[in-house]
């Protein structure tokens, strides 16, 4: 699918810059910064499911420490 990104000078920089340090196109840098995002997001909603999980699986436990 195609898609126009508008960025800012400032931003325009930064990717042009990113780019030449990897030895990238911008199109791949800003993909890949796409990608990194899309996964880290997916790992932190897993982790806060398993957190939630381990919390109500081990209530009880986690009471008795408390007091």
């Amino acid at each position: 699918m195609a898609m126009t990104l508008r960025l800012t000078e400032e931003e325009t920089e930064a990717l042009r810059s990113l780019a030449e340090l990897e030895h990238r196109s911008m199109q791949e840098v800003a993909r890949l910064a796409i990608s990194e995002r899309f996964e880290r997001t997916q790992r932190a909603r897993r982790i806060e499911e398993i957190t939630r999980e381990g919390i109500e699986r081990h209530a009880g436990l986690l009471a008795r420490l408390a007091e």
